[in-house]
């Protein structure tokens, strides 16, 4: 989910990767003072931009989803966790935002805590996205099945499950992640036992297989059959969810597919396999433009699942004419809120009383 808009094994930069001064095969030093300062000012606000986007989207989807929506379906079932897990994702962003900035001065239980709540929420929502995937497959392509399965109770059991494997596959995050200071600089970042290259092949390789290639599999294979069903009938909100259907999977793709492909270079590097400099500083660079579209996606969650539904625009008025404080600023500031009203189909100017036929 991001996921969500990971550390050490899902993102070597936000364990400080980058040295001040790095070494080829043949014992050149590699200095990448530019690879740190970009990353000291580009990382950090954008760190800071993703959490605050990340935090009031996703607060608004729980607020609306409990209020109104009272989660009477699976997809609400999974909007909620989805939501959830974004909001774990970038929950821990402030502190890699500081970390990027200066140093990890939290410690090593913190270090631990927020690594492993970082992947959990990675995790968890990627897997989400696969599951409301598998909801609307079931629900256009074997229709009648869908009735009996497409249940709270089924939509909370698939839930739990997802959270344990998500838990489960972070778990050595939470181990091995460290608190360790090296010249004078203290980062957070796993510290594997015995063959570490091993380690870092394992984990890395597992973020690129769980958090890509098998959602993105299913993903293909649900919303084709889905695509094909559509064609085959005539209804007249086909056009509409064809393209919501094409936006859900492009978009996936677009924001994780280059993460990935230069993770696993930047795993190549780290492990020997790429030795020269330059390509190095290139990595660096690039690793930080894909974590941009990558940690972004958490952000975009909420407008794609859930603010483009069209329910959505009349549960936030209904949102904001029962909270008081938007209406007394507007007062204020001599404007006017337009609710709409679920009972009367009309819509109301909060400043002045009068009723607007819809």
């Amino acid at each position: 989910m991001l996921e969500n808009c990971t550390p050490a094994t899902v993102d070597y930069t936000l364990y400080d990767s980058y040295s001040d001064i790095s070494y080829d095969d043949s014992l050149k030093p590699c200095v990448k003072d530019g690879v740190k300062k970009f990353r000291s000012y580009f990382l950090s606000t954008f760190y800071a931009l993703v959490f605050l986007l990340g935090l009031v989207g996703n607060s608004l989807v729980i607020l609306v989803l409990l209020k109104y929506k009272r989660l009477k379906s699976m997809t609400d079932v999974y909007l909620l966790n989805l939501a959830i897990s974004d909001l774990l994702f970038v929950f821990s962003l402030p502190f890699w935002s500081y970390h990027a900035i200066d140093q990890w001065v939290f410690g090593d239980g913190l270090c631990k805590i927020i690594s492993w709540i970082y992947l959990v929420g990675f995790y968890s929502g990627i897997f989400f996205i696969m599951l409301m995937s598998i909801d609307r497959y079931l629900a256009i392509v074997h229709a009648v099945f869908a009735l009996r399965a497409r249940t709270v109770t089924y939509g909370i059991i698939s839930s739990l499950v997802v959270w344990l494997v998500a838990i489960t596959a972070s778990i050595p995050e939470l181990i091995f992640s460290e608190s360790l200071t090296e010249r004078n600089h203290t980062t957070c970042k796993p510290k594997y036992p015995g063959n570490s290259k091993s380690w870092r092949l394992f984990a890395s390789l597992g973020i690129n297989i769980l958090g890509l290639l098998v959602p993105l599999a299913v993903m293909i294979f649900c919303y084709s059959m889905i695509i094909r069903t559509l064609l085959r009938c005539r209804s007249e909100k086909k056009n509409k969810a064809v393209k919501m259907i094409f936006v859900v999977v492009i978009v996936f793709f677009l924001f994780w597919t280059p993460y990935n492909v230069v993770l696993f270079l930047q795993l190549l590097a780290d492990t020997g396999f790429i030795t020269e400099c330059q390509i190095s500083k290139d990595l660096d660079y690039a690793i930080q433009g894909t974590e941009t579209l990558a940690f972004f996606h958490c952000c975009l969650n909420p407008v794609i699942y859930f603010f483009l539904g069209e329910k959505f625009k009349k549960y936030v008025r209904l949102l904001f004419q029962n909270c008081a404080l938007p209406g007394m600023l507007c007062k204020k500031c001599g404007l006017s809120i337009t609710y709409y009203s679920e009972s009367t189909g009309s819509f109301y100017t909060q400043s002045t009383g009068d009723q607007k036929a819809l």
